[in-house]
C-alpha cells in the first residue's frame, strides 16, 4: 500500500494558505516529500482568484471597505469567496494514477471526492457533458456553473477544483462550502446577486454535516480509490519557512494579485 502525507493544518489567513500550498507542492515536485493532501480552513472570509482571471471580476472597493482579504491562487479556475467550507489542496508527481492528462486527473481525484460525499449521504452525480463556453466564460464565480467531470446534487456544483501543472508534477486546490452567504457574495463578485443565485452549501442538503465528518470521509475515499495510507503529518520546517517567505513576498503583493498579465 502506498503511503502519502496528511496535513490537517485547520484555517490561516488567505496569503499563507497559498503559500502553504505551493511550498508543499515544491517539496513533493523535489521528491523530499510524498504526495500530500492538505485540509484547512480561513481565519476570516477571503476571496481567492484564478490564477488567470482579471482582477476587475471583483469589486475591490466593497472588498477594502469590509476587510475582506483578497488572494490570487497559483491554481487556474474561477473567484471564490471563502468562509464556511472545508478546502484542499493535493501535490503529486504526474506519475502512477496521475500519469496521463490533465483531465483524467481530475476524474480519478474527483472520484474520491464523490464517494466522500456519497458516504456523507449526499446523492451525488458527476457531470457527462461539457457546459457552454459563454456559461463558463462570463460568469466570474467559481461556482455558477459546473462542467464536465464535477461533482453535483441535482445539477448543482458542490465543490470546486483547479490545477496548477509543472513538467512531472502539479497541485490541486478545491472548495466544499459548507454554507453560502449570498449577501457578501453578492456585493464580492462584479456580476452582483444574480450571478449567486446558484451558489448553494452542502449543509442545505445536510444541515447538521460538520468539518471532520467530512474531513473523515474524504480520508476514506481517498484511501479506497488510491489504496493509500494517509499518514498525518505538519508541515516541514522548510516548507513554512518557504511557505513564510511567499506569503510575504508573493501572496501579499498587490502586483501579484492585480496583475493584468500572464505570469
Amino acid at each position: 500500500m502506498l503511503s502519502w502525507r496528511l496535513i490537517n493544518s485547520g484555517p490561516a489567513d488567505a496569503a499563507f494558505n497559498m503559500a502553504l500550498d505551493e511550498s508543499i507542492a515544491q517539496s513533493v515536485r523535489s521528491s523530499t516529500q510524498p504526495p500530500t493532501l492538505r485540509i484547512y480552513g480561513w481565519i476570516r472570509q477571503s476571496v481567492s482568484i484564478g490564477a488567470f482571471q482579471k482582477i476587475s471580476d471583483i469589486s475591490i472597493e466593497y472588498c477594502r471597505a469590509k476587510k475582506i482579504p483578497i488572494v490570487r491562487r497559483p491554481t487556474g479556475g474561477r473567484a471564490i469567496l471563502h468562509g464556511d467550507e472545508l478546502t484542499y489542496s493535493f501535490s503529486a508527481l504526474t506519475e502512477g494514477p496521475f500519469s496521463q492528462n490533465l483531465l483524467s486527473t481530475y476524474k480519478i481525484i474527483g472520484k474520491a471526492f464523490f464517494l466522500a460525499f456519497q458516504y456523507c449521504g449526499l446523492n451525488v452525480q458527476m457531470r457527462s457533458t461539457r457546459n457552454s463556453g459563454e456559461n463558463l466564460t462570463k460568469n466570474p464565480a467559481c461556482f455558477s456553473a459546473s462542467s464536465l467531470g464535477e461533482i453535483c446534487i441535482d445539477q448543482i456544483k458542490i465543490i470546486g477544483s483547479a490545477q496548477k501543472r509543472w513538467p512531472g508534477a502539479f497541485l490541486q486546490q478545491g472548495s466544499m462550502p459548507l454554507s453560502i452567504d449570498q449577501d457578501i457574495a453578492g456585493n464580492v463578485f462584479a456580476c452582483g446577486s444574480d450571478c449567486c443565485s446558484a451558489l448553494h452549501g452542502l449543509k442545505e442538503w445536510l444541515p447538521n454535516l460538520d468539518k471532520d465528518t467530512l474531513t473523515e470521509n474524504i480520508l476514506r475515499g481517498f484511501r479506497e480509490v488510491f489504496k493509500a495510507d494517509l499518514m498525518p503529518d505538519h508541515p516541514s520546517d522548510l516548507e513554512l519557512e518557504t511557505a513564510d517567505h511567499l506569503a510575504r513576498s508573493k501572496y501579499l503583493s498587490d502586483e501579484h494579485i492585480f496583475r493584468t498579465s500572464r505570469p
